[in-house]
């Protein structure tokens, strides 16, 4: 069944491909789909079944770097199958385009009910790399009465993107990586900040509460290194790594910028798996 699956994953690109290749009316098709709708339909893909998102897959040139899943085609059709029949659940929140990277917001149940980031690299029009982060999904709101999804949809302010993702790379260096603590006003208005992580509450005043939480616990929470910052309009996510209660841990935190300042952060925080559990060697941060 499942060298079935794959074949026909995989001859099913290879058709798709040569169709888009050969057929001026197809090629026309592909080109009027936006990365962002190529890499939303593979993602839906998982839940309908649907082969034609396949295509927008490189077959012969596709980099996992979810470290439980093997390389290449072959590795997310092993996933699929490993699926549960009918269970997979989809929906795509939120999507964002930055050059030659599409990255989603994803209410998912893949295994179980769960939130996820997931990032595409594109080459040429066709998928060619893939990084992801994962967590449980909440079974209640956080102390302000938010959920991991809920909120601002909205994209703005195009023209404001490298601004915006220069001041949420400078707040996540400065206070997140440094520690300088002391400087976090800076980047919010106020107390108004809009808090989706599912332990904290509103505000700098929740975030402070929650910091002060966890150090009476003796849990730690450190960021080493921010490995890319990618945005779209008054959007921007970064990807970063350090520990989280002495676990290696990689952080995909998301902030919507309004006038200036931070608003509102979503985040999805994954402890990285031991190299002894890799299903490839491509690294959780590789070429970012």
């Amino acid at each position: 069944m499942k060298a079935t699956l794959l074949a026909t994953l995989i001859v099913s690109s290879a058709l798709l491909s040569a169709c888009t290749t050969t057929t001026g009316s197809n090629l026309d098709a592909t080109k009027a789909l936006t990365n962002k709708e190529k890499a939303v339909a593979v993602l839906n893909s998982i839940e309908s079944g649907n082969p034609k998102a396949i295509s927008y897959i490189n077959s012969t040139n596709y980099t996992q770097h979810n470290l439980a899943v093997g390389d290449g085609l072959a590795g997310f059709g092993e996933v699929l199958q490993a699926l549960p029949k009918g269970s997979a659940k989809v929906d795509v929140v939120r999507a964002f385009e930055d050059g030659n990277y599409v990255f989603t917001q994803t209410d998912y149940n893949f295994f179980g009910p769960k939130v996820g980031f997931d990032v595409f690299r594109f080459d040429n029009g066709k998928i060619v790399e893939h990084w992801d982060n994962l967590t449980v999904k909440a079974d209640k709101p956080n102390p302000s009465g938010h959920s991991q999804l809920d909120g601002s949809l909205v994209i703005t302010d195009i023209d404001k993107t490298a601004a915006n993702k220069a001041l949420v790379s400078d707040f996540v260096n400065t206070v997140l990586v440094k520690g300088e603590y002391q400087k976090m006003s800076q980047f919010f208005d106020g107390d108004s900040y809009i808090q989706h992580n599912s332990e904290i509450g509103d505000g700098l005043s929740g975030l402070a509460k929650a910091i002060d939480e966890m150090a009476k616990h003796g849990v730690n929470m450190t960021f080493s290194k921010v490995h890319k910052v990618l945005g779209e309009g008054n959007f921007v996510l970064t990807i970063s790594e350090g520990e989280f209660a002495g676990k290696a841990t990689s952080y995909y935190d998301l902030f919507r910028v309004e006038n200036g300042k931070i608003a509102e952060h979503w985040d999805v925080v994954e402890t990285i798996l031991p190299n002894s559990e890799w299903k490839n060697t491509n690294g959780k941060f590789g070429n970012l």
